[in-house]
């Protein structure tokens, strides 16, 4: 649910409910051996959850050398994720995005960055007004090599603030692509009250945390 009805009673709705369910099958995905999605047409693929897809869409798609990136769902353990679905935080799935991006000039380490820059990396189960497991923040890896530089940017980061970071790191499994009207949603929609009071200052806040990796405006 992205709307402003006011935020505070969305932040009511969600902390009380839809919190991350534990069963066998969650249990399995975690555990997992991660997929590697091969390079296409030079293009790398990664992926992200943090809070509100619209919000985390804009962010990547802000970014040097990201060419794409797409809303969906994924972490869960149930098929054909719907938005309704996941809203009863009962999937398993986050709001996640595929961030298709160029590695020759930006690195999935930087990319992990963005991640950690564009939220708050303390806050469990939901950013800013979305709670709910369907909102927590996970990092997914494709093999050992981006899973050493999640965990160790994660220490890192503890330390820097000494709390605790919320990002759970997943084996990638599976993506699935959100409906089309959430695609582009912030651009499509920049008059919409969450979009307004919600994304595009998280979006500017991020910007100004990392303005080297931003893309040239023209």
């Amino acid at each position: 649910m992205k709307r402003l009805l006011p935020i505070l009673l969305l932040t009511l709705l969600f902390s009380c409910n839809n919190q991350a369910q534990t069963n066998p099958k969650q249990e399995a995905v975690k555990n997992a051996k991660p997929i590697e999605v091969p390079l296409k047409n030079g293009l790398a693929k990664a992926y992200f959850a943090s809070g509100c897809f619209w919000c985390v869409e804009a962010v990547y798609e802000s970014v040097k050398g990201v060419n794409e990136a797409i809303s969906g769902y994924s972490g869960g353990h149930t098929q054909n994720p719907t938005y309704e679905k996941s809203n009863t935080g009962l999937t398993g799935h986050a709001e996640a995005v595929e961030v298709i991006y160029d590695p020759k000039v930006v690195s999935f380490s930087t990319l992990v960055d963005v991640y950690f820059a564009s939220q708050n990396p303390t806050q469990v189960n939901g950013q800013g007004p979305d709670r709910g497991s369907q909102y927590r923040s996970i990092i997914f890896y494709q093999n050992e090599t981006q899973k050493n530089i999640i965990e160790q940017k994660k220490a890192a980061l503890a330390k820097q603030l000494n709390a605790t970071i919320a990002a759970e790191v997943y084996p990638f499994q599976k993506f699935w692509k959100a409906e089309d009207y959430h695609q582009n949603y912030e651009k499509l929609h920049p008059e919409n009250p969450y979009i307004q009071n919600v994304s595009i200052p998280r979006l500017k806040k991020f910007q100004a945390k990392m303005p080297e990796v931003l893309k040239e405006k023209h």
